[in-house]
């Protein structure tokens, strides 16, 4: 009898603990357009680290209005193995309409429940445009079809501790300015809507238990850092109260970037994982312009310069690891990885990587044929990921200060004026603000807006002379656009700015400033087919825009 008792009582403890979705809680059941939903789920599980999929995951499968099938990772909250745990998802819905929500528990890759469906109604008001994709080689746009360009620049990480720098230790250590809530704003007041952002030891360190060199964090034995995982909640609510997007470098995490990081299955676990794990708290966001998976991948590749991983092993991870990207993001935000100098053979034509990427330091004035030379050869938009006048962090730069300032210029109107769809994102953030140069992007961005808007997203590369200095110029819908630089230390008078369009007709002009972000009617212009603008004069090394529009329908 006392065998049975106890028989008995070991299945029922069993039953007990099997694995089983409880309850499924939305934060609503009727949700706008690009609003953020969250579901809180309780479940039991058996495992020894929520945070591994291999032993446990929950998903949410979501049928969309369409009728599409997605996935979405779900994250652990708290709650012991084996008792009620608490998991969350955050879901941005896209379409307008109905879904059906389910949440499915595995463990050891086995499936062991399934929720009962929970329905999601999307009303036809939208609380933005949405998250952003690629267009083509000029424009992103957002979910509504919004076409998008990015007055971008990196601001990179937070101040640091005890920073690196020969010259400018003491500028970078300031934690009262160099940190998100105070250069964030600053940039989105000057215009800027793009940025790029790294995960790293010491700035979003999520998978780091100690040694952040950045007074910001906490050490914690916990899997994933709780202090990094609140001030990645909240950088993410800032930008989205901001109107800004990040292309987030997620980098190899707190591991070391070795060939075994590339080809071991373990290290490739760990890694998909905290990929899992990123997209199933941050995805949901607008403010994840894009996925980034390294920054400068072949100085990685190179850091034993006598023993370089090979290129075949970097360019199938990154195979591998877009796959899986594209398989737990819902979304599709653009992927890209980047390069400094050295291209990987292979890399470029990953399928997974949207758009790819390389940085140019010491010859700003490549970037236009850059950008050009990749897209015709990959088919793919290309960005300029970091550019500036110099790159070693060991000079002083105020020995060159007037021409860092220049080069940061001349980037920003190099991209504008290519069919890239970020401009060109400068390095040194701290310098250049201290230096009063936040405000200049506050003109690139009037332009920029005014050329989305003259051509609804349209841009055409247009044939365009100014001997002897640099001219560009671009068709936006009937409108054209012209940029001349006077690249020299020698005032330029008379200069003559010839444009082929194609186009008849009498044009109103108008002259931009850029460094007093002003504009000013030029008169009118007849154009058999060309327009030859004389008069024009320019001061050493100044910049300018013309915008020719017509006066009468376009023949």
């Amino acid at each position: 009898m006392k065998k049975t008792i106890s028989a008995l009582l070991l299945l029922l403890g069993a039953a007990c603990a099997q694995a089983q979705i409880h309850s499924v809680e939305p934060s609503t059941t009727t949700s706008r357009l690009y609003e953020r939903t969250d579901f809180v789920i309780r479940l039991t599980a058996r495992y020894s680290n929520a945070y591994l999929q291999e032993e446990v995951a929950l998903d949410m499968l979501v049928t969309t209005p369409s009728g599409r099938e997605r996935l979405l990772p779900c994250y652990w909250v708290e709650g012991a193995a084996g008792t009620a745990s608490r998991w969350e998802a955050r879901f941005t819905p896209q379409q307008r309409g109905s879904y059906t929500c389910r949440f499915r528990l595995t463990e050891a890759g086995r499936e062991t429940s399934l929720s009962e469906p929970v329905r999601l109604d999307v009303g036809e008001e939208a609380v933005s445009r949405g998250i952003l994709h690629t267009r083509d080689y000029w424009t992103l746009s957002y979910d509504d079809g919004t076409p998008f360009r990015g007055v971008a620049e990196n601001i990179c990480w937070e101040s640091r501790a005890n920073d690196d720098s020969r010259y400018f230790k003491a500028l970078h250590e300031r934690h009262d300015t160099y940190n998100y809530d105070c250069l964030l704003p600053l940039f989105a007041r000057s215009g800027g809507n793009f940025i790029r952002v790294w995960m790293c030891g010491w700035n979003f360190p999520i998978d780091r238990q100690r040694d952040f060199n950045n007074p910001r964090y906490t050490p914690s034995e916990a899997y994933y850092n709780p202090s990094a995982i609140a001030r990645m909640d909240h950088f993410i609510d800032l930008c989205e109260r901001l109107g800004i997007h990040a292309m987030l470098c997620m980098g190899q995490g707190d591991v070391a970037a070795d060939r075994a990081f590339f080809t071991g299955e373990p290290q490739a676990r760990r890694y998909m994982n905290r990929l899992r794990y990123i997209v199933a708290r941050w995805g949901y966001s607008p403010a994840i312009g894009m996925w980034e998976f390294f920054n400068e991948i072949d100085n990685i590749q190179y850091r034993d310069a006598a023993n370089p991983i090979p290129s075949a092993e970097i360019v199938a991870w990154h195979d591998r690891m877009s796959r899986y990207l594209r398989s737990i993001d819902p979304y599709d935000h653009p992927v890209t990885t980047s390069i400094s100098h050295r291209d990987l053979e292979g890399l470029n034509a990953v399928e997974g990587i949207d758009i790819n990427q390389k940085h140019i330091y010491r010859n700003t004035g490549a970037i236009p044929a850059e950008i050009l030379r990749y897209e015709n050869r990959y088919g793919k938009p290309y960005v300029i990921g970091e550019f500036g006048y110099e790159w070693d962090w060991s000079k002083n730069f105020d020995d060159f200060g007037d021409e860092m300032d220049r080069d940061f210029r001349r980037g920003l109107w190099y991209g504008l004026f290519s069919p890239t769809p970020l401009t060109p994102m400068s390095w040194w953030w701290e310098y250049f603000e201290h230096r009063g140069m936040m405000p200049y992007f506050r003109g690139v961005r009037a332009v920029s807006d005014r050329m989305l808007s003259d051509g609804s997203g349209s841009f055409e590369q247009l044939s365009v002379a100014c001997q002897p200095v640099e001219a560009m110029g671009v068709r936006c819908g009937q409108s054209v656009w012209v940029y001349v630089r006077n690249n020299s230390a020698e005032p330029k008078q008379s200069l003559e700015v010839t444009v082929n369009t194609g186009c008849t007709g009498s044009q109103a002009i108008e002259a931009f400033d850029p460094e007093t972000c002003s504009w000013s009617s030029e008169g009118e212009l007849q154009t058999p087919g060309r327009f030859v603008l004389g008069g024009v004069a320019l001061e050493p090394w100044a910049e300018r825009i013309y915008r020719f529009t017509p006066k009468t329908p376009a023949s």
